[in-house]
């Protein structure tokens, strides 16, 4: 006799779970009753023992162990520690095997459902839930950063996600730090912030909000340091003592030491006053035995043609400034998202990889030289591009091991100073199928001088690799 094996197919399948979803919809000959939430929230929810203890050991050991109340034939959990809306999401999962989640979730709501899967063993859940949530952070804490990271904090399983909550606060430090939402964050995750090197913020910034923080904990206590007696004095000392080593004292000027900390020197202990007294009257003195200076912009560039020196330099052309940018205080980060050596040299791989991305930086090695040449694109690369900009640019470097052989060229016909066509990819300028730099569909590149100065880049050329960089602010 021979068996053969039926494969279900997903319309198969999708049949058997709208039939569960119906059962869970209709709560028929349900003999579990879930008692979620607290007073005055508390909500009953009906569910089957059969389908809770199939799809989670947490259930199977709650009813093989007695842990739940038996009336009337029926189960009877209380879960005053689980919203009722969240438990019946988890309930759905369990029935039907949906979860249906959008950026526009609270945040709040996620981490707890996120917790409550962790509690119930449902691992699978739980970790699409986590990868969800470091996905989203940046919106879910632009809405509640402080509530979000004290929940966090509280819940040891979720180190992974506190650890990248707490680099997109150091990356974009403006979600908390310079608004009111600072004054509710709790001193254990104030310091935990105020010790990463990564924090980008200017050293007195993180006094300015410290400060701020140290005031809104003693509201009676007056913003003139004038008025302190003796006591708001020793308060405000003991509130603010642990924190004080946490600043990097040296990068922060004799002119804001005067104007911002001198009016607090009470609160700064007497040996690290002198030694920064000392550091500002004796510009030889280096170190005064705090923690390293933080790195604003880890000066790192994922390139094989340029080196991070380029990096300040072409930030300082962005910015129209006369001199490069410090590295540490650089105002973009380059992020790379296509180097034609891996991703290739077509026009057709540019559009895939470059296309709607935003501001770019486009540098290519020309083949058989040691000339750089590319320019900076202030918009996304579409079809629908507007070229109309004053603050395009292209660039050739005469010599790659030298910074300072640089040439850089401003556009002139501001109306004509980028494009994106199919049969394209990078196009600065253009005038009936020329361009001051394009690379054509094959990957050869072309000059002629049309929208802007005359330069000395080749008229024809190829180039050995070329890399187009994400500009962001």
């Amino acid at each position: 006799m021979c068996g053969c094996v039926i494969k279900m197919d997903s319309k198969l399948s999708s049949e058997i779970l709208k039939n569960f979803e119906g059962l869970f919809e209709s709560k028929e000959n349900y003999d579990v009753i879930i008692q979620a939430g607290e007073e005055p929230n508390i909500k009953e929810i009906y569910a089957h023992s059969l389908v809770l203890c199939c799809q989670s050991n947490y259930f199977r050991t709650a009813f093989s162990s007695n842990w739940a109340e038996k009336n009337d034939g029926k189960y009877i959990f209380k879960k005053p520690n689980i919203l009722p809306h969240i438990f019946e999401i988890i309930l759905r999962y369990l029935y039907c095997g949906k979860i249906d989640l959008s950026v526009e979730e609270n945040g709040i709501d996620v981490l707890k459902l996120l917790i409550s899967t962790d509690e119930f063993g449902l691992h699978t859940l739980n970790e699409h839930l986590q990868e969800f949530m470091v996905n989203n952070q940046k919106e879910f804490l632009q809405n509640d950063p402080v509530e979000i990271l004290e929940i966090i904090f509280q819940h040891k399983s979720l180190t992974m996600i506190q650890n990248s909550c707490f680099e997109t606060i150091c990356q974009e430090p403006n979600i908390l730090f310079g608004t009111d939402k600072i004054l509710e964050l709790s001193a254990e995750l104030l310091e935990l912030l105020l010790k990463r090197d990564d924090l980008a913020l200017e050293e007195i910034e993180i006094w300015d909000n410290l400060i701020k923080w140290t005031h809104a904990k003693h509201p009676t206590i007056d913003t003139d340091t004038f008025k302190w007696s003796r006591e708001d004095s020793k308060l405000m000392e003991k509130t603010i003592c642990k924190f004080i080593p946490l600043i990097r004292f040296q990068d922060i000027t004799s002119k804001e030491f005067s104007h911002k900390i001198l009016p607090y020197e009470d609160l700064l202990p007497k040996q690290l006053k002198h030694k920064i007294l000392n550091l500002y009257l004796d510009p030889n003195m280096k170190q005064i035995e705090l923690l390293p200076s933080r790195v604003l912009n880890s000066g790192k560039i994922d390139s094989v043609i340029i080196d991070e020196k380029y990096m300040a330099l072409l930030a300082s052309w962005i910015d129209r400034k006369n001199e490069a940018y410090d590295l540490k205080r650089l105002p973009y980060k380059f992020n790379l998202i296509l180097r034609a050596s891996d991703d290739g040299f077509s026009a057709s791989s540019f559009h895939s990889k470059c296309v709607d991305k935003g501001a770019t930086i486009v540098i290519a090695k020309i083949k058989g030289t040691n000339k750089l040449v590319g320019g900076y694109n202030p918009y996304s690369w579409s079809k629908n591009i507007n070229g109309n900009t004053k603050d395009s640019f292209i660039f050739l470097f005469d010599d790659c091991t030298r910074i300072d052989t640089g040439n850089l060229y401003r556009v002139i016909n501001e109306l004509c100073a980028v494009d994106c066509k199919d049969n394209y990819g990078v196009r600065f300028g253009y005038n009936v199928g020329y361009a001051d730099l394009l690379m054509h569909s094959n990957g050869r590149w072309s000059s002629v001088n049309t929208s802007y100065p005359r330069n000395n880049i080749p008229e024809r050329f190829e180039v050995d690799d070329y890399e187009v960089f994400n500009v962001i602010e």
